[in-house]
């Protein structure tokens, strides 16, 4: 057996292209405001790329540069004004930040409307407890990938390999919401192999480089390799030894062009989203999905009050 390979490359072109044509329909273009501080190589390459697929899909999209010493106060003050400006519909503040600066006490003080990672508290409750919000991205892009490859979620055995508040758990709570039957994996767990063998759907987030190994894997399990690390000669390698599990998986993503690709395309349907629901076209739904309230592009995405 060799896995198909769930292509987020290709998948996450599809989905930039139908925002970009949705966009295009729009009497106005989504404002979405990306801050970095410093320059982390990493976050320097990451947030290129994501101005570069937000223009090329008709957003308006900028990128707010502060220096490494910036103070905490100063950061703060620039989400205060970009919350308070209606021509900003989505507000991400670039991860990793600076030592000195709490990045909890600036992820809260993200408006939740504009919230586009989904990291605010608010939204992180509101998807726990099944209610309408923005969803973290990356586990939005898994749930799209899961979807292209026609996985049939209800009563799955899914596993989760990893516990964090930016992809671990927001990836279990949109699992159980589609009725899967999760189980989340961390550093305490206890059988971690045998566990991941029992997988049906197994996503790997735990950042260190081939921790999964192939026999972990159930003949024709789907693999979401949601790990992206720097080896010594300068390679990504995900989190799952990819040609050993390849040979037993029915689908699996690659590192890199599965996860990331997709990771960006949410960002922004996130901040299409947001901008529709600011202006009343549209209703955030659970999970990460929306319901139209209009019928129409002139009635839905005309110049709205643009509330901040």
């Amino acid at each position: 057996m060799t896995a198909r390979l769930l292509d987020g490359k290709a998948i996450g072109a599809g989905l930039r292209a139908a925002l970009g044509a949705r966009v295009a329909g729009l009497g106005f273009r989504p404002g979405l405001r990306v801050v970095r501080v410093g320059d982390d190589l990493a976050s320097v390459v990451y947030v290129r790329s994501k101005d570069r697929a937000a223009k090329e899909a008709g957003f308006d999209s900028e990128t707010i540069l502060l220096p490494d010493d910036v103070p905490e106060s100063g950061l703060l003050d620039v989400v205060r004004r970009l919350n308070a400006d209606p021509a900003v519909d989505g507000i991400l503040v670039q991860l990793p930040l600076p030592k000195h600066i709490d990045p909890q006490r600036v992820l809260e003080a993200v408006d939740p409307a504009k919230d586009v990672d989904g990291f605010h508290p608010v939204n992180a409750g509101r998807l726990a407890a099944g209610l309408p919000g923005l969803v973290p991205c990356t586990p939005k892009g898994v749930m799209h990938l899961l979807a292209e490859a026609g996985v049939a979620l209800p009563g799955a055995r899914a596993v989760v390999l990893g516990r964090s508040a930016i992809v671990g758990r927001p990836m279990a709570a949109l699992l159980l919401a589609a009725d899967a039957t999760v189980t989340m994996l961390h550093s305490r767990s206890r059988d971690i192999a045998e566990e991941c063998r029992r997988a049906e759907v197994l996503v790997a987030a735990v950042g260190r480089e081939g921790m999964v190994n192939g026999d972990w894997i159930a003949p024709g399990a789907v693999v979401v390799d949601v790990g992206i690390n720097r080896r010594a000669d300068g390679k990504l390698a995900g989190d799952v030894e990819f040609e050993a599990a390849r040979a037993r998986a029915g689908w699996i993503t690659p590192v890199p062009g599965g996860v990331g690709p997709m990771t960006i395309a949410c960002l922004l349907e996130n901040t299409l989203e947001a901008a529709l629901a600011r202006r009343g076209a549209i209703a955030l739904q659970p999970n990460g999905g929306v319901a139209e309230e209009h019928a129409t592009p002139e009635q839905s995405y005309g110049h709205g009050p643009g509330l901040a």
